[in-house]
């Protein structure tokens, strides 16, 4: 047997069957691309230093590579699902890897920022075409599959300490040179998933061929509909990532002021919530195929707005436990929402995961900016205490359609 029939074995058993071999996999890759792009915020203090560049400077190379990233998203979520290229995803990572090697070598600002556009790209291309793997490699069991595939990235964004601390620091900047092997076991990988995907999509067309064509989805549900029911869902994914955005960037700022810390003691406060959070990625989706994905998304929020309120106001040891419990309650919607949004509108995976994954963390960081202006206008203390209230919105959700409305659309 060829590895490509292996690979693909699954899919004779049945459409119903879940490949974990494949979610496995592209859930390791999901690891890998995230923690090469998390090399370019790792490698700040370095740059700074080898290459006298300015805040501003710094600001520049992370705004170039989160807005290729997150814009880019949605834009090749659209074409891949009127054409979907599986030979994308190796060909996305290879550019990361360029990326990573020029990073590595550059001997000026302009050729860092050209290499932090390309691994922008490359991260562009991998996230839409990964999650509609997870969402082809699901079976029945689509919550579990798209947290197996979101956790992966989430490991891989929590590495960017340890990268600065293990590689860069001592190194320098051609340390990042090592990350180009990072890269090409991932384009190896993505190259097995690329066979997979193929052969699942002729695999998919036989069957769809042997179909009567479905009712479209305006004969089930209006499009007005669908559209405030779409707007609804990314302004909730907004509403959480500022929450997100405002302790990830800031609150060690207020921990240090508040308990008088030290800056790595705040960090155990910024990791702990990020661990937390990585953990209920996971487990959020396995709990919507149980309990329903508009249930959990609901509880998900309206269970940790009490939390992030009280956060502020309580003493350093309390705060870092209701922290941790907080970043657990409130990451477990995060795979739920990409596959609400695929539900939602179906035949448009790569589209929704770009929206919902892309556009929210586009809009984290220029929450950030926003949420960074505020507290130089009304003072941090102010500004994380107002940022607790965010989760509140979750009460939104019950006007989202029902999980049996969502399965009846697709």
């Amino acid at each position: 047997m060829s590895q490509l029939t292996a690979a693909a074995s699954p899919i004779s058993k049945g459409q119903g069957t879940t490949s974990f071999k494949i979610l496995l996999i592209i859930g390791l890759c999901h690891l890998l691309n995230d923690s090469l792009q998390a090399v370019v915020p790792a490698m700040f203090p370095v740059l700074g230093k080898s290459m006298r560049l300015s805040y501003t400077q710094l600001g520049f190379i992370a705004f170039s590579l989160n807005m290729v990233s997150s814009i880019m998203q949605p834009v090749v979520g659209m074409y891949t699902d009127k054409k979907p290229k599986p030979y994308a995803l190796p060909i996305g990572l290879t550019f990361t890897l360029f990326g990573i090697l020029g990073l590595a070598l550059a001997p000026r600002f302009e050729i860092i920022v050209i290499s932090v556009l390309l691994i922008g790209l490359g991260s562009a291309v991998f996230h839409p075409e990964g999650s509609r793997v997870a969402y082809m490699a699901a079976g029945p069991r689509r919550g579990l599959a798209q947290s197996i595939y979101q956790v992966g990235g989430n490991s891989g964004q929590a590495l960017a300490p340890l990268i600065t601390a293990v590689v860069l620091v001592p190194l320098g900047q051609i340390g990042a040179a090592w990350f180009t092997l990072v890269a090409a076991v991932a384009v190896g990988l993505l190259i097995y998933i690329a066979n997979w995907y193929s052969f699942k999509l002729k695999f998919e067309k036989t069957i769809s061929s042997k179909k009567k064509p479905s009712s479209s989805i305006d004969g089930r549900k209006s499009r007005r509909s669908v559209w405030f029911a779409l707007t609804l869902i990314l302004f909730l994914i907004f509403a959480r990532s500022w929450y997100i955005a405002s302790m990830t960037n800031f609150y060690a700022f207020y921990a240090i002021h508040k308990y008088s810390i030290s800056i790595k003691m705040s960090q155990l406060f910024l990791f702990a919530f990020l661990i937390a959070g990585a953990a209920g990625t996971f487990l959020g989706g396995p709990l919507s195929d149980r309990y329903g994905k508009k249930t959990i998304i609901l509880l998900s929020m309206i269970a940790a707005a009490p939390l992030s309120i009280l956060i502020p106001h309580v003493p350093p040891v309390a705060a870092f436990i209701l922290l941790t419990i907080s970043g657990f309650i409130l990451m477990s919607s995060f795979s739920v929402t990409v596959v609400y949004a695929q539900e939602l509108v179906p035949g448009k995976i790569g589209t929704m995961s770009g929206l919902t994954v892309g556009l929210a963390f586009g809009m984290g960081a220029l929450g950030s900016i926003g949420i960074g202006y505020l507290a130089d206008i009304i003072g941090l203390t102010k500004t994380i205490i107002l940022m607790g209230y965010l989760p509140l919105l979750g009460i939104l959700t019950i006007f989202l359609p029902s999980d049996k409305s969502l399965a009846e659309s697709n």
